[in-house]
């Protein structure tokens, strides 16, 4: 029998790989002649159709195995692009989630997707480009733009540290790694505390916003230091896990600022990637736990103090708004800070000195050092300006405002 050779639609893959890489050596002019070659093939526009949300399909899939999580995925087109490029995006997610069977996704990798909207909406392959393009109000130029310039964005994603394995992924790979919480006990647990925080921020009266925390606060004490008993208990063989945190602007600096302060508190490392506005946090998952529960609800309660704490102009008459916020926040997140660290070493004075938690505590200490350096060893330190005195210290009183006691003694 004669081999038939390639299909149609690899020849058009070729087509648009040559486009992504006049894209990605900056040569506009050969991009625009690749383009129209595209637009005109003699393959004819079905074939070009077809291929494009194939190539969608595999670009999404080099982004799940550099261990890019759907909403993280999602959010990087729409920061670098715009809704519309994420939302064709999200619909390749929806489109290859269907090559895997239930037992095969993370059930935190499905909520990311549902959570995302991802749903095949489309009537099949053959039509997808012809009804995404009406539905976005896309010429098939626009569209073939969307799609070479999607391709080149996944081409260049960088490689993440676990978080969710993959669809299809069994075992993880790398040391470390985030467990799946049971459904009961600890994960119950968590939900009161989310819901306690929840009803703390929502709040307009400052006496119930401080009872809510105040209970959550508990919660969460009892939490960390169930979590450390149960490690010491078991031999120590949990290990440092990663957690990301998206971190958006405006003023995303001041704001990695103060998960950096709440990281360093709970025991834990964080770094910030500047470009895709992720935080990278590493620790030990009741801590990690902790941080993610914390610094929300501080950013929430920072926010709000900020806006109601309105700037004036200056002598010139100038809007100083922007400088005031990101004084504010700066102000806000050292202040966290101190008042954190100072928490924690009381509470570790008064409950930790002289027990045998002390030499687990120094072991945890130094397998996330150990764990932070092995993933970031060329970070870059970075440091936020300070240009509005008023910003300045109205950031310091909100702070010195805020409930911090997470890890009070618990009564027994």
């Amino acid at each position: 029998m004669t081999d038939p050779g390639p299909s149609p639609v690899f020849y058009a893959e070729r087509m648009f790989h040559e486009a992504v890489l006049s894209l990605r050596n900056g040569d506009e002019r050969n991009y625009r002649r690749v383009r129209g070659q595209i637009l005109t093939s003699t393959l004819g526009e079905q074939v070009i159709d077809a291929a494009m949300p194939v190539l969608l399909e595999k670009g999404a899939l080099r982004a799940w195995e550099a261990n890019w999580q759907p909403a993280e995925l999602a959010r990087a087109v729409r920061r670098t692009f715009d809704a519309t490029a994420a939302s064709l995006t999200v619909d390749a997610m929806a489109s290859l989630i269907r090559g895997f069977t239930p037992d095969q996704i993370d059930p935190r990798w499905q909520s990311q997707l549902d959570e995302i909207g991802a749903a095949v909406w489309w009537s099949d392959g053959l039509s997808y480009a012809r009804e995404a393009g009406a539905q976005h109000r896309l010429d098939r130029g626009d569209l073939v733009d969307y799609v070479v310039r999607l391709l080149e964005l996944f081409l260049r994603l960088p490689q993440m540290e676990l978080v969710v394995p993959a669809p299809g992924v069994s075992v993880m790979p790398r040391q470390l790694r985030r467990r799946v919480p049971p459904a009961d006990g600890p994960e119950r647990q968590l939900d009161r505390i989310r819901a306690l925080l929840a009803k703390a921020e929502s709040t307009t009266y400052p006496d119930e916003a401080e009872a809510f925390t105040a209970k959550a606060q508990e919660l969460m004490a009892r939490h960390s230091i169930d979590a450390a008993r149960l490690s010491a208990a078991g031999g120590g063989a949990d290990a440092p896990a990663v957690l990301r945190i998206p971190i958006d602007n405006p003023y995303e600096l001041p704001k990695c600022l103060l998960l950096q302060a709440v990281a360093e508190a709970n025991r834990c490392h964080a770094v910030f990637m500047k470009e895709w506005g992720l935080s990278t946090v590493v620790g030990f998952e009741a801590d990690l736990e902790s941080v993610e529960l914390l610094f929300t609800s501080l950013l929430v309660q920072a926010t709000r103090a900020m806006t109601g704490t309105g700037p004036r102009a200056d002598r010139y008459g100038r809007n100083n708004i922007r400088s005031f916020r990101q004084s504010f926040l700066t102000a806000y997140a050292q202040r966290i800070g101190e008042r954190l660290a100072e928490a924690t070493d009381q509470v570790d004075a008064e409950m930790v000195a002289g027990t045998d938690l002390v030499p687990v505590l120094a072991a945890r200490a130094e397998a996330v050092d150990a764990a932070f350096e092995a993933l970031f060893p060329t970070r870059i330190g970075r440091s936020a300006s300070v240009s509005n005195r008023e910003g300045w210290h109205a950031g310091l009183a909100a702070a010195d405002r805020a409930e911090l006691t997470m890890r009070e003694r618990l009564p027994n």
